[in-house]
């Protein structure tokens, strides 16, 4: 397969996603397609695959240009992409997904789609449990049953956006393997979307960069990363020191938790964390951090111990109690639990306002709302739609929408899909918070994140937290030897 892109222009008001882009593509090789939140990836693969259409160039497979309607007309010629936030049905286990995105008989031959699913799975080292509830699983897990759908359905060039954001170092090791195999056994084309230097670095024989929807260069890899970072940005990024903030006086305490779910549970877990203090938690996905998260938010239902925030036992507060008390949970899943598809950004902010009066002054709304968006540099205008945001994007407004002061912050992978530079600003807000004695709980499934944003780091492994650590008397290598469950 051979695929040439030719002028591609794509435009949303007066932001221009794709300004004119040009590059080729060949069968056997993976590419990475670079550049910083905004700068147009996304629309540009979304594109490729059908998931929409441009408003002028062409896409030429094979010497010939084709115009795909819909992504399943984009999978039917033999191009499939993996998006960011998985296309499935949660309420449906996983061989139920699968017949509902591959099968169009009313009929559904459940036999032999169970086969075709385990067959897959098997080949490319994948775990798959096909009477498991989409709902249960980690989000590596759903990329897994995707990947096996686009590739029964015959795909040979293969769009993975961001597929690392969220998913533990061993499926990202199984994942990166099972491409190089496409690639250079199968003779498939692979395309990576990523901000992660070293994911390109590591994985892939050519870098396309993009910025402010324009391709402005490209290079053979591994690179210097100075080189990928200038195209990136225009210049090297800058990171201004952190300097501790952690008070005397104890924020969260933690008295020997237990909560269990159907695929985890955590027992006998005891922490504090001080006002000012950012604490991180590592392990490996579905290890228990993200339980423990949760319960603290009032998302998941506590079976013993209890949980304390500035003095006051919140155990039988629910949610939004918690919320009101100052309390703020922000998930990895930005269309799912973070913000609504289909409402504007003016809209969004009229919900999480702290107070609200019988008749809702938009015109003020929209004033905020675009205050917002500038001081968080959002890409976007109040009357977008959050689906309408790239991910890096929906991540910054979510930001946005946090309180002031609040007295404990929870985070899922708080710089998912962000590029270096959100990264380090989005970090700069939240330290800015400790200063009033604002709390920071966190996870990522990026250790050289939790190494060096962190304040101390706490261990987990099956369900139990090991230990918790200094963190800068840590680094990565040992961090993982220890969420391995290894002294």
């Amino acid at each position: 397969m051979r695929v040439e892109i030719k002028e591609i222009k794509k435009y949303f008001g007066d932001v221009r996603a794709n300004d004119g882009i040009n590059f080729q593509l060949e069968s056997g090789n993976i590419y990475g397609i670079l550049g910083e939140n905004g700068a147009g990836k996304s629309t540009l693969m979304k594109i490729l695959s059908g998931y929409q259409s441009q408003d002028s160039g062409d896409i030429l497979l094979d010497d010939k240009a084709i115009l795909f309607d819909s992504p399943a007309a984009g999978l039917f010629a033999g191009i499939g992409m993996l998006y960011q936030d998985p296309l499935d049905f949660p309420p449906f286990n996983i061989l139920e997904n699968y017949l509902l995105g591959k099968s169009k008989n009313i009929n559904l031959n459940f036999s032999s789609a169970a086969k075709q699913v385990s067959a897959l799975a098997d080949q490319y080292g994948f775990e798959v449990d096909i009477k498991a509830e989409i709902n249960t699983l980690s989000l590596g897990e759903r990329q897994q049953l995707e990947l096996v759908r686009l590739l029964a359905e015959g795909a040979q060039l293969l769009i993975l956006d961001e597929p690392t954001t969220g998913i533990s170092a061993e499926q990202k090791e199984q994942l990166f393997t099972s491409m190089r195999r496409m690639a250079y056994d199968e003779k498939k084309i692979i395309v990576l979307v990523s901000h992660k230097l070293d994911e390109i670095q590591e994985l892939c024989d050519h870098a396309f960069v993009l910025r402010k929807g324009k391709l402005v260069g490209q290079s053979e890899v591994p690179c210097p990363n100075e080189r990928l970072v200038e195209m990136m940005f225009g210049s090297l990024p800058t990171r201004r020191e952190r300097h501790p903030s952690v008070h005397d006086e104890v924020m969260l305490e933690i008295k020997d938790l237990k909560v269990a779910t159907y695929r985890i549970q955590i027992d006998g877990i005891s922490f504090t964390v001080n006002k000012g203090e950012v604490l991180g938690l590592a392990g490996l996905e579905g290890s228990g951090q993200g339980l423990l998260l949760r319960a603290c938010a009032g998302l998941e239902e506590i079976d013993g111990g209890e949980i304390i925030v500035d003095g006051e036992i919140i155990n039988d507060q629910e949610y939004h109690q918690r919320r009101e008390n100052d309390v703020a949970f922000m998930g990895s899943g930005r269309l799912e639990e973070g913000l609504i598809t289909g409402m504007t950004l003016t809209e969004h902010m009229v919900l999480a306002a702290e107070e609200h009066d019988f008749v809702i002054n938009w015109k003020q709304a929209e004033v905020e709302t675009k205050s917002k968006i500038n001081t968080y540099q959002v890409i976007g205008q109040s009357s977008s739609t959050a689906d309408q945001l790239s991910g890096g994007n929906q991540q910054r407004f979510m930001f946005s929408m946090l309180r002031t002061p609040l007295k404990l912050i929870l985070l899922e992978n708080p710089t998912r899909g962000l590029d270096v530079r959100s990264t380090n600003w989005i970090w700069e807000q939240l330290y800015e918070r400790r200063s009033d004695g604002t709390a920071i709980v966190f996870l990522s499934a990026d250790l050289d994140e939790v190494v060096d944003r962190s304040d101390r780091i706490a261990v987990f492994s099956g369900g139990k937290m090991s230990r918790i650590v200094n963190a800068n008397e840590t680094n990565v290598d040992e961090l993982g030897h220890l969420i391995g469950g290894q002294e």
